[in-house]
């Protein structure tokens, strides 16, 4: 039996806030608290600075990560209550790519003098679209030399990832990506800062890297000959401004520092994992430890991560790689870039004080929103089409439709979405054939589950916890633990002990949505009408 007084902590980055979750080695969640961001998403201005950024920038302020981590962890530990408990393992999830240049010591160069008003030395938030044409330049070289690794993201070079936007940095403010040491991913740096340890033995994230740094298990980074094609000052990238150690999520990436201990709370020499990007968390998160099991992320965006025991190559697929989510498996990542975000900017656009109103008087329309179809391509197209271009769009509007019309369009837009993605996989050769949600979004927003088993005309069991990604992350703080600490010896062991789904199907704490058949008949051919719709739309933006 496990250690009933040994306590892991998951630490859940996300976009606007970051969540500490504690819980114990039987899966039950002992505390959790959030905490935001003092400065957000930094999309307007940097801090400090009167004129505007440019357009698609999405940034980051690196010391709001840890002094809302402290302050989440503090405030769940108290509500713990440390009698009879001891914390023997720390999990980190974080969003990716976001990407930051720092000093050989890991101060973000964005915190000097010299650079806090060049908004190219501020980290880049995964949803930083301002690289596009860094991205098409990677995108023709990588095709132009046949590299290898293209075949891992079905073909396409994507607009989040990490090398388009160091490249934006070489060519906007080549004097920033000089004064680089170190380029990294925030999870890296997270766990770097925990551990204390030099930037050689920084442990690297195979997850981060394998899925969005063009990273593969068997030929590493991208070449030099491949990064000298795309700049010649970007040929020795890796060996000069990338130091550390590749090792999978779950292993320990070292042991929390003094210095981190007492900012914290907690005695030094804890075990922390190597980081993992924060969708992928979701999947030990709620349990699934075989194949086959599509778990659906889904929050500001939504990510569909699945694991399979053969590698296929799927178009448009965001990555593929092994062990990339759970040993022994290939781990393939799909998603949709604009979900709950796009939602929220519908609701202030109409001016609507919540969703309660507009979701009743959705949830009353007929499927197919009154002749009303939308295209979800508000932030791009992330899957199948991997192109960040991309704009979304609304047909069928009159006079006579409100905006509960355009509202439930938006919701079965998503479904559609992410069916496109399911056959896509199918077709591949990947078997889909269970469905699970977790992330805010299906817990406050059943109308948007029930639309998407209909159009899916599949069982969708939404995940009783409502922090599937720092759940995830607890999950492997356990197994960096280690058994001797009373920890997990294997991942899958700690994701069916702490997370199985089968347990929580007999504790009936998890909702199984079910498809309403009638329904699921009628959205066949709306399905087909959005797909149609997508291909005119895709054709329209390449002419603009």
């Amino acid at each position: 039996m496990p250690d009933k007084d040994a306590l892991v902590l998951g630490l859940d980055f996300g976009t606007e806030s970051v969540r500490a979750l504690f819980v114990d080695l039987r899966g039950t969640e002992r505390a959790a608290s959030f905490a935001k961001y003092a400065h957000g998403q930094i999309t307007k201005r940097l801090p400090g600075v009167r004129h505007d950024l440019p357009p698609d920038f999405a940034l980051q302020h690196p010391s709001d990560w840890l002094e809302s981590a402290v302050r989440a962890t503090r405030n769940a530990w108290r509500r713990v209550g440390k009698t009879g408990t001891r914390l023997i393992g720390i999990g980190v999830d974080f969003t990716s790519c976001t990407v930051l240049p720092t000093q050989a010591d890991g101060l973000p160069l964005c915190l000097l003098p010299e650079f806090k008003r060049n908004p190219q030395a501020w980290p880049k938030l995964w949803k930083h679209h301002a690289a596009r044409s860094q991205t098409d330049h990677i995108g023709k070289v990588a095709r132009e030399r046949r590299e290898p690794f293209l075949d891992q993201y079905g073909g396409t070079i994507g607009l989040e990832w990490f090398f388009p936007k160091v490249l934006e940095t070489l060519e906007e403010a080549p004097e920033v990506y000089r004064a680089a040491d170190v380029w990294v991913e925030a999870g890296d740096w997270i766990v770097w800062q925990l551990v204390g340890c030099q930037a050689f033995e920084m442990a690297r994230s195979t997850c981060q890297a394998g899925y969005k740094g063009m990273w593969t298990s068997t030929d590493g980074f991208p070449s030099k000959p491949f990064m000298r094609a795309v700049n010649s000052e970007m040929v020795d990238i890796v060996r000069t401004k990338m130091p550390g150690r590749m090792k999978p999520p779950g292993q320990q990436a070292g042991k929390l520092s003094p210095k981190m201990a007492k900012k914290f709370g907690f005695k030094p020499g804890i075990p922390v994992s190597t980081a993992i990007i924060d969708a992928h968390a979701g999947v030990p998160g709620v349990g699934a430890a075989d194949p086959g099991t599509l778990v659906m992320v889904c929050g500001t965006s939504a990510c569909h991560m699945l694991n399979a025991t053969e590698y296929h190559s799927v178009p448009g697929v965001a990555g593929v790689v092994r062990d990339g989510i759970l040993p022994g498996m290939f781990g393939y990542e799909t998603g949709q870039a604009a979900v709950g975000d796009a939602f929220d900017w519908f609701r202030r656009l109409t001016k609507q004080k919540g969703y309660a109103q507009i979701t009743q008087l959705a949830s009353s329309l007929k499927p197919g929103a009154d002749g009303v179809l939308c295209v979800d391509w508000f932030n791009g197209c992330r899957t199948p089409l991997m192109d960040g271009s991309l704009c979304g769009a609304f047909t069928g509007l009159s006079l006579r439709h409100g905006a509960h019309h355009m509202y439930r369009a938006m919701i079965e837009a998503n479904a559609y979405g992410l069916r496109w993605i399911v056959e896509m996989l199918r077709e591949s050769g990947v078997p889909v054939k269970k469905f699970i949600a977790t992330g805010g979004l299906p817990h406050r927003n059943p109308l948007f589950v029930q639309i998407t088993a209909d159009v899916l005309g599949e069982a969708v069991l939404v995940h009783p916890s409502k922090q599937g990604p720092a759940l995830g992350a607890a999950i492997l703080g356990a197994v960096a633990a280690g058994k001797r600490a009373g920890g997990f010896s294997s991942v899958r062991s700690a994701v069916r002990t702490i997370g199985g789904i089968r347990k929580v199907l007999e504790s009936r704490k998890g909702c199984l949505i079910t498809p309403d058949r009638s329904r699921a008949k009628l959205y066949k051919p709306l399905y087909q009408r959005y797909r149609e719709t997508a291909s005119f739309v895709q054709k329209s933006s390449a002419k603009l």
